[in-house]
This record gives structure tokens, C-alpha cells and sequence, in this order.
């Protein structure tokens, strides 16, 4: 019981760790964004975190980088997935919402990663992760219907929820296929520079340097969203998922968009309005009945 004691503490530190990590990346986007363009800025995120991740699992963790051209095609779809589309599509509404509201939205994709579950694993919800669908996706509607009046807020809400579809698919594919001959470490590593590879070119091409400031105003919030928030924040998961509960680490699915409207009311004071707020409560219930039932079932599985 010494030993036990402690290790839970650590292990529930961590996890708080990651959602403060993460809360804090919506707002620090919002501040690049004040010096630079979003696709350019998802393109320099990957860039300067797969650089650190890269540099830290191999002479770190002192892994291999992956040769095999299957495992590497495999990798890809994720990258395109998660550190891409996703990434893109992130930047580009945090462009346009409140941090707050960003976390917010973003929050919603175990409820998308259930859905993409059961269409393409067939492997269906319990009675409890049901209710939690039908919540978290009724605090959805709630939560976008007041800002869908202006055209700008309405195209970064409608992009903040494919950011969340696609980084669902990208996670539902990594159960779907085998990745096991990887760490999950090395394989964020090796698709944070697959996608900048398409971000940058792409950023150059459609929204090129003019309207980015190269100064400390942009170089700081990027390093934390690239490093902390990306980077060290995989590595933390990746630790999370190894000694942790179920119930423990699916916390950091309801946590983050706690901190998220924290960082974005303490540091650029932003408040949502009472519509918002009832959404975000009903959105973060829906995690957490889903999460709580995806434990239960991992829990009861492992006992059989």
C-alpha cells in the first residue's frame, strides 16, 4: 500500500499535467495567431515539435525510426489524420472562436471516436456510452447554436468539429490496425515531419509570409503549442496509457476543455455566455458517461 499510494498520485499528476498542457494550447494559438496565418502556423507547430520528439526518441529513448514501407504508409493515414487535417483544421477555427469555445468543441472527439468505432469496428456502445453519445452531442448543438448568426464563427465551429472527426479517425485507426511494433511515442516522432511536409508547402502556396511578424510575439506561443502542448504532451499519453487506470487516463478527455476556458478567461479574458456554458456542461457530461462506460468495459474485460 506505500508503493500503490504514491504511484496513483503520480499517475493522477500526470493526467492533470496533460490537460493544463493542452488547455493551454488553444490560447496560446490565439496569441500566434495575432503574428502569423493558421496554416503556416500548423505547419511551423509540426516542424518545431517533430524536430524535439524526433531528437528525443532517438537519442533519448535511443528507438529506431521505422523502415518497413507498410508500417510507414500505416503511419501516414494517421499523420494525414491527426497532425494534418486535424492540426489544420484546428488552427483555422481557433482563428475564428474563443479559445474557450475551441476547447470546448474540441473536446468532442471521443464522443466522434465511438461513432467511427462502431461504423468501422462494429463494436457497440453500452446502454451507459449510449447515453453519453446522445448528451455530449445534444451539448454540441447547444454549444455552436448562439454563434452560428455570423458567417466567420460558423465556418471555424464547422471546422473545429471536422478537426475533431478527423483526429478521431486517425485514433479509431490506430486500433483498427496493428501498430505494435512501434512505440506510440516513435510514431507521433515520425508523423509530426510526414505532416509537415504537405502543411508548409501547402501554407507557402496559399497564404504565403506577408502577414506573419517573425518575432518573439510569435516565436514564444508557437514553442509552447509545438513543444509542451504537442510534443511533450504524447510522450506524457504515452506514459499515462502504460500505468494508469482506464478511469484515469480517459479523465484527460473531460479535464482538457476545463482548462482550456480557464486559460482563455484568465490570460485573454474570454467569457462564454450562459448558452455556451449549459453546452460545454452538457458536452463534458457526455465525455465523461462515455469514457466512464468504455472503463467499465476494459475493466470488466480484464477480468474475465
Amino acid at each position: 500500500m506505500t508503493t500503490s499510494a504514491p504511484s496513483s498520485r503520480v499517475t493522477l499528476a500526470l493526467v492533470v499535467l496533460v490537460a493544463l498542457l493542452i488547455g493551454g494550447n488553444f490560447t496560446a494559438l490565439k496569441f500566434a495567431l495575432d503574428h502569423t496565418t493558421p496554416l503556416l502556423l500548423a505547419g511551423l507547430r509540426t516542424v518545431v515539435g517533430g524536430t524535439f520528439l524526433l531528437t528525443f526518441v532517438t537519442v533519448v529513448r535511443r528507438e529506431r525510426i521505422p523502415t518497413d514501407r507498410v508500417m510507414l504508409g500505416k503511419i501516414f493515414v494517421v499523420s494525414l489524420a491527426i497532425t494534418t487535417i486535424s492540426s489544420g483544421l484546428l488552427v483555422f477555427g481557433v482563428n475564428r472562436v474563443p479559445a474557450g469555445l475551441a476547447s470546448l468543441l474540441s473536446s468532442t472527439m471521443p464522443l466522434f471516436t465511438a461513432l467511427l468505432v462502431l461504423l468501422l469496428m462494429g463494436t457497440r456502445p453500452t446502454r451507459l456510452g449510449s447515453l453519453g453519445l446522445v448528451v455530449g452531442f445534444f451539448g454540441t448543438v447547444v454549444l455552436a447554436w448562439p454563434s452560428l448568426g455570423g458567417e466567420a464563427t460558423a465556418i471555424g465551429i464547422i471546422a473545429l468539429a471536422f478537426s475533431a472527426l478527423a483526429w478521431a479517425f486517425g485514433t479509431v485507426f490506430m486500433q483498427w490496425r496493428d501498430f505494435s511494433s512501434v512505440s506510440p511515442v516513435m510514431i507521433v516522432a515520425v508523423q509530426l515531419p510526414m505532416s509537415a511536409a504537405l502543411l508548409i508547402p501547402v501554407a507557402l502556396l496559399t497564404e504565403g509570409t506577408s502577414g506573419t511578424d517573425w518575432s518573439v510575439g510569435l516565436f514564444a506561443p508557437l514553442a509552447y503549442a509545438a513543444i509542451p502542448a504537442n510534443a511533450v504532451t504524447f510522450a506524457l499519453m504515452a506514459t499515462i496509457v502504460k500505468r494508469a487506470a482506464a478511469t484515469q487516463a480517459a479523465a484527460t478527455a473531460y479535464l482538457i476543455p476545463i482548462s482550456g476556458v480557464f486559460f482563455g478567461w484568465l490570460i485573454r479574458d474570454e467569457r462564454l455566455g450562459a448558452v455556451e456554458l449549459i453546452g460545454g456542461v452538457l458536452v463534458i457530461a457526455g465525455v465523461y458517461l462515455l469514457v466512464t462506460a468504455n472503463a467499465r468495459a476494459k475493466m470488466a474485460a480484464s477480468t474475465v
